[in-house]
């Protein structure tokens, strides 16, 4: 049962469970150890859960903080990607919780008839932050909804001719002439249509691609998909490497860990990469989980960034971060030691 435990130099659990944090010690005894707590739902009444939860309004949606900063950009559908990352991802509230079933049937009615969420950059696509929501309404339940059907349908149109995504728009990607000026707007207007100036030729993103993956590497069907596995492959081709593209190219971001998830790093890839079942012996697989090793501090836990470029403090808003990263990392080598 813990065999996978012996991979590291320090046992992790440790600090875990005397961390003090009662969810992060929950689910170390659930995932990790695989003993016998309570239901899931001990955890949504805690008060930073209900805190989240009552700041939700009517339609379901989060609001923000002042006024639109840009009048095309549905910011509410920002703010409400933001708190179900925390609600679902962390604390694993699902659709049988009322404050669930609202947001989805908000972040639903932000999909067009083509499939995609929209409004994040005005009526431009954005397969990548599509691909990032859909993972937290399947993980929430909702993977047999016609509607994330649909959604899947859409992010297999918008790839690459190699398979991938990319970062921004793929209708925008032929619009090479524009002045910056010009590209703001397009991306913050909605009076501006939806590009259509594709280029399929152009390569993969690995942050685009990685944050889209998180869909398929949580829906029973998709995740087996030649679709899938393609992207794995392109996926894992690039750690530790530059980005193909000029937003987060520096190989250096890999190395930057959130959670819950945000942008595409090593934590975050191996995550929907172990979830596939994609193989532990594949060298590129190999060398990532053994940088983990390598970089293990002496405590157990890992530091929330190794990238030269992104310094992080560490204070106690810090620490519990690395909780959270180094529980995430743990079921990461539990996947992949059981598959």
């Amino acid at each position: 049962m813990t065999d996978w435990l012996s991979k590291f130099n320090y046992d992790p659990t440790k600090s875990l469970l005397e961390s003090g944090n009662e969810t992060i010690i929950y689910f170390t005894k659930k995932n990790l150890l695989e003993e016998d707590v309570n239901p899931i739902e001990c955890l949504w009444n805690l008060s930073e859960v209900q805190k989240i939860v009552k700041k939700q309004v009517e339609d379901g949606s989060w609001p923000i903080n002042g006024k639109y900063a840009v009048s095309g950009v549905k910011y509410p559908l920002i703010e409400t990607w933001k708190q179900i990352r925390i609600l679902i991802q962390q604390y694993e509230l699902n659709n049988t919780h009322p404050s669930i079933r609202k947001v989805a049937e908000f972040i639903f009615s932000c999909q067009t008839t083509e499939g995609d969420i929209r409004g994040i950059l005005a009526n431009q696509y954005t397969p990548y932050y599509t691909g990032a929501i859909m993972y937290l309404l399947i993980k929430a339940g909702y993977q047999n909804d016609p509607r994330i059907e649909k959604g899947f349908k859409w992010l297999l149109k918008m790839r690459q001719d190699d398979g991938g995504w990319v970062i921004g728009s793929p209708g925008m990607i032929g619009l090479s002439d524009l002045t910056r000026a010009e590209m703001n707007d397009l991306t913050s207007n909605k009076n501006r249509e939806t590009a259509q100036a594709f280029d399929r030729s152009k390569p993969f993103s690995a942050a685009g691609t990685g944050m889209v993956l998180r869909a398929f590497s949580v829906h029973p069907t998709y995740k087996k998909s030649e679709a899938a596995l393609t992207a794995e492959r392109l996926l894992k081709s690039k750690f530790f490497k530059k980005d193909n593209w000029t937003s987060y190219q520096h190989p250096d971001n890999w190395l930057r860990f959130q959670y819950p998830f945000w942008w595409t790093n090593l934590v975050s890839a191996l995550d929907s990469l172990s979830l596939m079942g994609f193989s532990k012996e594949d060298n590129d697989v190999e060398k990532a989980l053994k940088w983990f090793i390598d970089h293990q501090e002496p405590d157990g836990l890992w530091k929330v960034s190794y990238s030269k470029i992104h310094k992080s403090p560490d204070d106690q808003k810090t620490f519990k971060s690395k909780l959270w990263i180094t529980l995430a990392i743990c079921r990461i080598f539990k996947r992949f030691t059981e598959c």
